[in-house]
């Protein structure tokens, strides 16, 4: 059993220096495949559904690459790193389409809070019950995800605290949102929403994980995971989706994986520790102290991420994708991004300096894996 996986990017364009400059207008208006957000100054792009690895590397890296080269020919503009705004730019909102009247609502409710850069993580699964009970599980360890994926340290030059500054001050939506018992359940839950006005529409539910399909919330086909920061290393991100590949797996196999059975927890004790794991997770990445969903036991990410990847190795190994799942032990070795970038701070790089940096090794950590690994796969 292999899964289906796809993505959705969100990412910056700006300046060589890391000024983040607002573009989408331009990018969707010349190039095929890119979408705005409500804020001209990221633009996102979705892969193609693939159960292959190697292709879904080359899905990541050879629209970036449209896209650089574009950027390059407007005014030797690039893509940059990072999930927040982080050298400047905060206090106001620059709008990619002033008469869209959802984006009207998003602006006045929430700010610049959403002006954020990230990817989601969509896997297959076709069956509605086995896909709610994934999300129950998923949204308990979304938080190990968030540890690994953290890259948005600063915002408008400052350090703010966290790690993911994005996921610190995001405002998930709509405020309490249950593990759900049933397809049916969810149903309910987000007419109940659509009805009170909690949710604009259907896409309106801003949180860690959710099901997601054509026709939501009838018709589902897939586990979105949203938690995660932007992450720019392709092999990086690869490696997160397998792990939660893997995971999906050994749940979708194993019926008993479930937090509304197997913990002490009232479903609404689990939504409160899921909450309060993934703030120290914003906070502190791989090295939160989070309290595990099973029996409350306190446990750091990183040593909790370990033990999932030994439980899940033979599943990836046995499904053909366990080179993919191996790179996770370098995150846990060397850390995340935002780690490194506090880091490099703390030794007295300033912070617009650390983002310059960032900008080029990205840009040739994708040329090399561009070159390597893609050239020789028909386009």
């Amino acid at each position: 059993m292999v899964l289906l996986k796809g993505f959705e990017i969100e990412i910056y364009t700006g300046t060589p220096q890391g000024d983040i400059v607002g573009l989408s207008d331009k990018i969707v208006t010349n190039l095929d495949g890119f979408m705005r957000e409500p804020d001209s100054r990221n633009v996102e792009y979705i892969t193609q559904p693939s159960i292959n690895y190697d292709s879904l590397l080359c899905a990541l890296l050879r629209p970036r690459k449209t896209l650089r080269n574009y950027l390059q020919g407007l005014d030797n503009y690039t893509l940059i790193p990072g999930s927040t705004l982080s050298l400047q730019g905060s206090q106001s909102f620059l709008r990619s389409d002033p008469t869209n009247p959802y984006h009207d609502y998003i602006e006045q409710t929430y700010g610049t809070k959403v002006v954020t850069a990230s990817v989601h993580i969509n896997i297959g699964i076709s069956d509605p019950e086995i896909l709610m009970r994934a999300c129950r599980v998923i949204r308990m360890e979304a938080p190990l995800f968030l540890a690994m994926s953290a890259s948005s340290p600063f915002l408008d030059s400052k350090t703010t605290g966290y790690h993911s500054t994005r996921w610190g001050l995001f405002p998930q939506t709509p405020d309490y949102v249950p593990l759900f018992a049933s397809h049916a359940d969810h149903i309910q839950w987000v007419n109940e929403q659509l009805a009170a006005g909690t949710m604009q529409n259907v896409r309106h539910l801003w949180t860690s994980v959710r099901p997601n399909g054509d026709r939501r919330p009838y018709d589902l086909n897939r586990l979105e995971l949203r938690i995660c920061d932007l992450v720019t290393d392709p092999i990086a991100l690869l490696a997160m989706t397998a792990m939660l590949e893997a995971r999906l797996i050994q749940i979708i196999d194993n019926p008993s994986i479930d937090p509304l059975t197997q913990s002490p927890f009232s479903p609404e004790e689990l939504i409160t520790l899921t909450r309060s794991n993934e703030m120290a997770a914003a906070t502190d990445s791989l090295d939160a102290r989070l309290q595990r969903w099973q029996d409350g036991s306190s446990i750091l990410a990183r040593d909790w991420i370990a033990q999932i990847y030994q439980e899940v190795w033979s599943i990836a190994k046995q499904q053909g994708f366990s080179c993919f799942l191996s790179p996770l032990q370098k995150i846990l070795r060397e850390g995340n991004e935002a780690q490194q970038w506090l880091q490099l701070h703390k030794v007295g790089i300033d912070i617009q300096r650390v983002i310059a940096q960032a900008i080029i090794a990205t840009q040739e950590r994708e040329t090399e894996l561009e070159s390597k690994l893609c050239s020789s796969v028909r386009q």
